[in-house]
């Protein structure tokens, strides 16, 4: 990609991004990922609704008049964006690719981060790590971020998130928080459930589905040739059968269940974005009920 056109690609993800994270995530993202504690602050006079609690006795006996004790949250945490770059992230059937998708979303999460004083990493994967790049400060950081995403051309088309997550562990020994965006079509499946129970005992991880409607359900569009964009196989398939499409779908919704069942025993809270919807609610929700 020219380095005009990357440019053009990264500042058009930024100004759409950090307008919504100033307006609705910055906040949602504070009360959903809390600081490590409170730290002192300062002493200033009693004032009609503070906690009795909070009243410095001793400067108070000093002065004559009630004081108390301010404090302030400790943030400074670190976030690590554990972003999908396999061959699936290169679907999509509308005017999204699931991979352009992810970069807004790592975007805004990203904005959101450091306008609450927290660092800010990624580790982009297939199945292995493509591109580590360590947590930081500051907008050239994030569009640092934004644009290896962009201009990134993976090795493998195949995905394995448990590598990834014990990369992470590895990696990071301090405890951050992990957004694992993902489409959970990954090659290896040996040991996922426990990599994310590790992964998620050491940090705080939390999972970020990217989907597209057509591997919810198939159209009716007669004949299409179907490629798996990991192994690279195709297979011919009637999508004019009724039978044909409700099988399909029903194999979407069992993979669907299983995986939120396989989540939900993790500890890992999970929520679902599509290319050819507004990924807003399904974030603010996230945060909220966490």
């Amino acid at each position: 990609m020219e380095t005009k056109e990357l440019l053009k690609k990264v500042r058009k993800i930024e100004i759409k991004t950090r307008g919504l994270s100033n307006q609705i995530f910055s906040g949602e993202y504070h009360s959903a990922f809390k600081g490590r504690g409170m730290t002192f602050s300062e002493v200033r006079e009693y004032a009609h609704g503070d906690e009795i609690r909070t009243i410095d006795w001793n400067v108070t006996a000093r002065f004559g008049t009630p004081h108390v004790k301010v404090f302030e949250e400790e943030r400074e945490l670190t976030v690590m964006l554990l972003v999908d770059v396999s061959g699936s992230q290169f679907v999509g059937s509308g005017d999204q690719l699931k991979r352009e998708l992810i970069a807004e979303l790592c975007s805004i999460i990203a904005f959101s981060a450091i306008q609450n004083n927290d660092k800010i990493g990624a580790l982009f994967f297939t199945d292995k790590t493509e591109l580590f790049i360590p947590p930081g400060k500051g907008k050239k950081h994030i569009l640092r971020i934004i644009r290896e995403l962009i201009e990134l051309k993976p090795s493998s088309n195949q995905t394995d998130i448990a590598d990834a997550l014990r990369h992470y562990t590895n990696a990071i020994k301090k405890r951050s928080i992990g957004f694992l965006l993902t489409d959970f079509k990954t090659t290896n499946k040996e040991g996922l459930e426990k990599a994310l129970k590790v992964t998620n005992n050491r940090h705080d991880l939390v999972a970020v589905k990217v989907t597209d409607k057509n591997e919810e359900e198939l159209p009716n569009a007669g004949f299409i040739n179907l490629k798996d964009s990991e192994t690279g196989k195709t297979k011919w398939v009637n999508t004019s059968s009724k039978k044909v499409r409700t099988k399909y779908k029903a194999n979407s919704l069992k993979e669907e269940n299983e995986l939120r069942e396989l989540l939900r025993r993790s500890g890992v809270d999970f929520t679902t974005v599509n290319t050819d919807e507004s990924y807003i609610k399904p974030l603010i929700d996230l945060f909220k009920h966490r």
